[in-house]
């Protein structure tokens, strides 16, 4: 199986980010594969998207619920999604895979009004993966 057949399956990826200083914070974080790109959801105002906006590089790997990696670390660039139809595309990836759960999400963030403020990100594997 592929690398990203496996991360495009797997419950939860670890999400590696870089900060100034090149030290790697990671988030364990749901995905799913839309096309060539493992796509995620956060909140536009998270850590992630800032140092994501600082410096594209990121690696992720499958892990648990806790972040305990379950695969091996994979390299990427990552970008902020900001047009609305990959946005929708993606979103549904995620509805498809994560079903009644994503659906609670959705909702929950709907009625505290912070479903507006969600950011995608998509993430492209290196060449080599």
């Amino acid at each position: 199986m592929s690398a990203i057949d496996a991360l495009g399956k797997a419950q939860y990826v670890n999400l590696e980010t870089f900060r100034k200083n090149g030290i790697g914070v990671r988030t364990p974080v749901w995905s799913a594969r839309d096309g060539d790109d493992i796509v995620i959801f956060t909140e536009g105002d998270s850590y992630k998207v800032k140092r994501l906006r600082r410096d594209p590089r990121i690696r992720i790997a499958e892990c648990g619920v806790r972040g305990a990696l379950k695969g091996p670390w994979h390299d990427g660039t990552g970008r902020i999604v900001d047009n609305e139809a990959e946005k929708q595309s993606a979103l549904r990836a995620l509805h498809k895979k994560y079903g009644w759960q994503m659906t609670l999400v959705d909702w929950g963030a709907r009625l505290k009004g912070s479903k507006k403020n969600w950011a995608v990100l998509t993430i492209r594997l290196g060449n080599d993966e």
